[in-house]
């Protein structure tokens, strides 16, 4: 009989049982210590994330509460030229103005002249008819030769004043020559000149104005005598002409039509429109800073800017009511045209015009807009802007022009400054600089 060997696993089935087990306890502590470890960086993650967002939140936050800059608009300071002027609306009006006016009562006939005619001196402006009473009764016979001692004596006055102004005109004629002489040589400068040459013509106006008032005078003892039938040139009918005293233009007729007028009233007035002068009334406190030969520049007229200069400043004042009501004191400062008269040929009397008057002018003046500068005490300070920030300076102010003001100290041309900075702007405060 066959024997039948096998072999036989010393650990037998129950150590195969246990290592079963085993495995399956490994495997879950693997698994395990894997969901931990993605929970270990689950929660890293999220660390990480509330940190940046903590960071994140902790820069926003800086950047809204630091202090922003503050938008300004700046200038830079310069040399260039200033003018000091004042700026005032004026009238033109014709410098020999001739009111002729009725020398005694009567019957006027009608005007046939028209405003703008040309006349010539002598011409017969009007024409007086007696009335029907007696021309001159005692009481008026009286009056009347006061008037021609009146007149005479007015004649006299007017001859004077001829003489005294062909002496003017003579002595600024020969100062006109030595300063042209002079200036010729290089021992005085252009501006002496000039003003020779102006105050020689002034001489020359005023002399044409002494001529038109002689004859003026010489006219009114001629009316006088007619007055009183002294003058062999009446007609029988006694009419009385009324002349023209001086050769010009009719500027405006007062009595037209034909009718009676009383002694001494208004008929028609007469000038010369190629003879003007401006009137600009200043206000009082302006007026003390013109001197006569000032410089003006005439403008708003239509027409091209026009020159001229300052000749004298009327020594009364008077009251006139402003836009808003305040009475203000004012006076008449009268400017002389020093253009030729075929620039400004168009313009005639009492045209509105636009004056500016040259207080001061300086060439080279350092200077910054109006609105960079503010009262700081009891002097003056700018903001100059220098890396992005302000910083106060004190400044020393000279002259101001129309939108500039001349700086005397505290600044250097190139500097920056501040243009109307506002409150918010402080000495080290960040700014953003925009150009004006």
């Amino acid at each position: 009989m066959a024997s039948v060997s096998s072999t036989i696993d010393p650990k037998g089935p129950a150590s195969s049982a246990n290592e079963a087990p085993s495995l399956g306890r490994e495997g879950a502590a693997e698994r395990h210590r894997e969901r931990e470890r993605r929970r270990a960086l689950a929660r890293r993650a999220r660390q990480l994330a509330a940190v940046l967002a903590s960071v994140a939140a902790a820069a926003a936050a800086w950047l809204m509460l630091r202090p922003q800059p503050v938008p300004i608009e700046v200038a830079i300071a310069r040399k260039a030229a200033l003018s000091l002027v004042i700026e005032e609306s004026g009238v033109t009006r014709v410098k020999d103005r001739f009111v002729v006016s009725a020398p005694v009562t009567g019957s006027l006939s009608r005007l046939s002249f028209e405003p703008g005619d040309q006349i010539r001196e002598g011409d017969a402006l009007a024409e007086l008819a007696p009335l029907n009473s007696p021309l001159l009764d005692e009481r008026t016979h009286a009056e009347a030769e006061a008037r021609l001692d009146a007149s005479s004596s007015a004649l006299g006055q007017a001859k004077a004043l001829v003489a005294r102004a062909t002496a003017a005109r003579e002595l600024a004629d020969q100062e006109l020559s030595r300063t042209r002489h002079l200036t010729e040589s290089g021992a005085l400068p252009r501006q002496a000149l000039e003003q020779a040459e102006f105050a020689a013509r002034m001489r020359a106006e005023e002399l044409s104005s002494a001529v038109f008032a002689q004859k003026i005078a010489t006219e009114e003892l001629r009316m006088a005598k007619v007055a009183l039938g002294r003058d062999k040139t009446a007609g029988r009918e006694r009419r009385v002409e009324v002349l023209a005293p001086a050769s010009g233009r009719v500027l405006r007729v007062q009595q037209k039509s034909a009718g009676v007028v009383q002694a001494g009233a208004p008929l028609v007035e007469v000038g010369n429109p190629g003879a003007l002068e401006l009137v600009v009334d200043l206000l009082t406190t302006d007026a003390v800073h013109v001197a006569p030969g000032s410089a003006a520049s005439i403008t708003g007229w239509g027409g091209e800017p026009l020159n001229g200069r300052v000749s004298r400043i009327e020594p009364s004042g008077f009251t006139r009511p402003s836009a808003l009501g305040v009475d203000e004191q004012r006076v008449n400062v009268i400017v002389a045209l020093t253009d030729p008269p075929e620039r400004w040929a168009s313009l005639g009397d009492g045209y509105r015009v636009e004056a500016r008057l040259v207080l001061w002018q300086g060439d080279a003046v350092l200077q910054v807009p109006s609105g960079a500068v503010f009262r700081r005490g009891e002097g003056w300070a700018v903001f100059r802007i220098r890396d992005e920030s302000a910083a106060l300076v004190s400044v020393k102010v000279g002259h101001r022009g129309e939108h500039d003001v001349e700086i005397l100290s505290g600044l250097a041309a190139g500097d920056v400054v501040a243009v109307h900075p506002g409150d918010r702007v402080k000495d080290g405060v960040r700014v953003a600089a925009g150009r004006l």
